[in-house]
């Protein structure tokens, strides 16, 4: 008998590593990875017809490649191999328990072709879109309802061609922007180790989704390019931001969770965020911008080990009469800023409203906002805080602040308005708004938040 299953195992391994060799004779190659779930079965693109010159259309073959591999959800799950190439396509959906991998030197590059962007309506979150009234192009790479879905790879590129976009936004399309990943109503997704460029508009939109996982990312789009947002968390729950370098034409993340009225009553606040190890330039926004689109309410995000390069502003908070909702415990840590317009902005007068049915009785709150040892040099202006009338931004916490202004510098380091709080350890000086306290430390939770405790697996893709 132990003979018997010797011979047996002894042909298994001699089939296997014939399977090995067939595959390695046909230039195959494994690619390894690490990820919150592995899967049991692989395709390529190119076996969907995928042409990767730059100018065949691959939108069929990926749109085909997905649905296929979509049997596989409940069988171990499945992953596409995106190969060497430019890869032209027009948007296409996602699937659960599915990865798309992008070799090193992949590239998908959006089309320019309108008739390959289908058009979905507005968010409800935001009753209409941020260019016009109405729909809006579907994303290049779109998900909605899924669970476990990864985008990944070897820092591959995702091209949106933005320019395209740019240039007709205000005059030629009847349609909002496309974003250039958009993952909806989601959990557990997984994007890492790309470089995504050029987006028509934001780079990155998890909306109504929990359990995001966002990791070394680069993302480069021109200074001036309009509203080309990096990563833009909305109405999110436990998400986690890490190890990202981002040059954009906008805020380099922006925290969000609905406009106005829309907002208010469909009430899914962002909460429990995680956002470490960003490096920004942004010189015509901010680092960070908390709203203005915060309806459905912001609460716990903490933000530490940044580094700010010729960025307008740092740190943005926006909101206004008619938001309703709420910015409540935000924790800033740890940032280093070089040449820097303002550090710190806090407005609520930001009046861009979805249209006049706004409710003028809905105020936002303000409260619990944290910022420790942060140093800046080259710095055109400290901080301008500016509360609403009436309904004061509260809770306003900055210790161990280190602001070495411009020589060339006129204007006061410091305006305030509807606001109090505290400092500790802060130069210069800020306003008296903000009591001086001797040897006060602002906090920092120490507790550990779920998205924190993700195991990655090891896993690998043969292509």
């Amino acid at each position: 008998m132990k003979l018997m299953r010797s011979i047996r195992r002894a042909q298994v391994l001699f089939v296997l590593l014939g399977l090995v060799s067939l595959l390695l004779s046909r230039g195959a190659e494994s690619f390894d990875y690490t990820a919150i779930n592995c899967r049991n079965h692989t395709a390529s693109l190119k076996d969907f017809g995928g042409v990767g010159d730059g100018k065949t259309s691959n939108t069929k073959a990926f749109r085909s490649a997905i649905a296929s591999l979509s049997k596989f959800q409940n069988d171990g799950g499945s992953q596409l191999f995106v190969p060497p190439g430019r890869w032209l396509t027009g948007s296409f959906n996602l699937t659960s328990h599915f990865t798309l991998y992008l070799h090193k030197d992949a590239v998908i590059l959006a089309s320019q072709d309108l008739s390959e962007w289908p058009i979905i309506g507005p968010l409800p979150s935001y009753g209409r879109g941020k260019d016009l009234p109405g729909g809006r192009y579907i994303s290049l790479i779109f998900g909605t309802q899924l669970t476990d879905v990864i985008i990944t790879g070897d820092m591959g590129t995702i091209d949106g061609q933005g320019a395209w976009w740019w240039q007709r936004y205000k005059t030629e399309l009847k349609s909002n922007r496309p974003y250039l990943i958009e993952i909806m109503s989601s959990d557990q997704v997984q994007i890492t180790n790309l470089k995504l460029i050029d987006s028509p508009s934001w780079h990155i939109h998890p909306v109504y989704s929990s359990n995001i996982f966002i990791k070394g990312i680069t993302i480069v789009a021109p200074p001036t390019s309009p509203n080309t947002d990096g990563i833009n968390p909305d109405s999110c729950t436990n998400v986690r931001i890490e190890d990202c370098n981002i040059v954009s034409g906008d805020d380099c993340v922006s925290v969000k969770s609905g406009w106005d009225q829309y907002g208010i009553a469909f009430g899914k606040p962002t909460k429990h965020v995680i956002i470490r190890r960003l490096t920004c330039s942004s010189p015509i926004n901010a680092v960070l911008t908390i709203g203005s689109e915060m309806s459905g309410g912001i609460q716990d995000v903490r933000v530490e080990d940044i580094v700010a390069i010729r960025t307008k502003t740092a740190v943005r908070m926006k909101t206004a009469i008619g938001r309703g909702g709420y910015i409540k415990d935000i924790f800033i840590r740890r940032m280093t800023m070089t040449t820097m317009r303002l550090a710190f902005l806090m407005t609520g007068n930001y009046s861009t409203h979805p249209n006049n049915n706004f409710n003028r009785t809905a105020l936002p709150v303000i409260d619990g906002i944290s910022f420790s040892d942060m140093v800046g040099v080259n710095v055109r202006s400290a901080g301008q805080l500016d509360g609403i009338k009436g309904n004061p931004f509260t809770g306003i916490c900055i210790s161990n602040v280190t602001l070495s202004m411009l020589p060339t510098s006129t204007v006061v380091p410091w305006t305030c308005s509807d606001v109090n709080g505290l400092t500790s350890g802060v130069s210069p000086k800020p306003c008296s708004m903000l009591t001086e306290q001797v040897a006060k430390t602002c906090p920092f939770p120490t507790d550990i938040l779920p998205i924190d405790r993700i195991q990655l697996k090891n896993c690998s893709i043969m292509a």
